[in-house]
């Protein structure tokens, strides 16, 4: 985190030994050590509290996904799915009237005229009657 080597915390600690004195390094070193505990300490429970809220917020997330699969599981009971069956039918019945079969009318002799005029003049072919000279 620092980045300090051992050269470094050994020129720290010749300046500390000549700075404060051997008599009261044991003291200090105590006191610092004390310092850095609960520094740490501090550190870890801020880390806890962050862990849990974490958790917390992703419970939210599944608990509204499980929701939203309720509510949706819900909506396809069976009674719904046949009511639903039921309103759709209902609604196609409203857009699509009934068909009633009606019987056509027999034809009439006016119908026949008409159809043979519009018709168009169909030959037939007369038999060939044999010669009777060829014989």
């Amino acid at each position: 985190m620092f980045d300090i080597g051992w050269s470094e915390l050994v020129v720290i600690g010749v300046v500390a030994l000549i700075a404060i004195g051997p008599k009261e390094l044991p003291g200090v070193l105590r006191t610092v050590g004390q310092w850095m505990g609960k520094a740490r300490r501090m550190a870890s429970e801020f880390q806890g509290q962050f862990n849990e809220a974490m958790r917390e917020a992703e419970m939210a997330d599944i608990k509204k996904t499980f929701d939203d699969a309720s509510a949706a599981a819900k909506d396809l009971s069976p009674t719904n799915l046949l009511t639903s069956l039921n309103k759709d039918v209902e609604d196609a019945m409203k857009i699509d009237p009934p068909v009633t079969p009606t019987t056509p009318e027999p034809p009439t002799a006016a119908t026949f005229a008409e159809a043979e005029a519009h018709a168009p003049a169909v030959e037939t072919p007369t038999p060939a009657v044999p010669d009777a000279k060829a014989s």
